[in-house]
């Protein structure tokens, strides 16, 4: 089986991640290298982990999480489409079984909010942790005066993190958000979307989405 570890060796991988993060601030995005993909590999497992499902599942999930925005290389849009093509081609000439590819392409392809839908337990996850990612440390921008709408939301976050409640009914993306730089509004205005896509994630996964802003649940 192709591991994680067997991804993260690949140096034409490594540099898909770091030109796409290029091309993302030179579009005025935040940080999508491998900061991101780590992080977000890093909460899908703990998803899937924690769910119970079995190791073969949860490889997948961090690969198709650490591959999930090369396509950001060829273009911000549809790049879960762009992105889903390139994961085909170099698993695929890795050697990875076909079930798997398909599996990874699938969830890769699914994760963006303006077309994608959880169509299996792996994209599920990999939609939740991407959307959840949202941290002080990923704004480029040092200059305050010049933040747009997503640079403060992103500051303003002190901690975030995702929880399974023991019961596994729940999933939770508690935030501590610091409203000098940026509103409880100002997270709504822009997260909704991804929001919305959270919830329907977690039903995939026979949980409810469950979000908490400053000890307030608002979802």
């Amino acid at each position: 089986m192709i591991t994680l570890e067997d991804i993260r060796k690949q140096e034409d991988i490594k540099t898909y991640i770091k030109q796409a993060d290029e091309a993302m601030k030179a579009l005025g995005y935040t940080e999508h290298s491998f900061a991101h993909v780590g992080r977000v590999s890093q909460t899908a497992k703990y998803i899937l982990e924690t769910l119970g499902y079995d190791t073969h599942d949860v490889e997948l999930v961090q690969i198709a999480a650490y591959l999930h925005d090369i396509g950001n290389l060829v273009n911000r849009m549809e790049h879960s489409q762009s992105g889903a093509i390139m994961a085909f081609r170099i698993l695929s000439a890795m050697g990875m079984p076909a079930e798997d590819v398909a599996i990874v392409t699938s969830a890769i392809g699914n994760h963006d909010e303006g077309t994608g839908i959880a169509v299996n337990p792996v994209a599920a996850a990999l939609i939740i942790a991407d959307k959840t990612d949202v941290r002080r440390s990923r704004v480029r921008n040092q200059e305050f005066v010049n933040f747009d709408i997503h640079d403060r939301v992103n500051y303003s976050v002190k901690s975030s993190a995702v929880f399974i409640n023991a019961q596994q009914t729940e999933i939770k993306l508690i935030l501590d958000i610091d409203t000098y730089y940026s509103s409880i509004m100002d997270y709504f205005e822009i997260f909704l979307t991804r929001m919305t896509m959270c919830r329907k994630a977690a039903e995939k996964l026979g949980l409810q989405f469950k979000l908490q802003i400053n000890g307030q649940q608002l979802l």
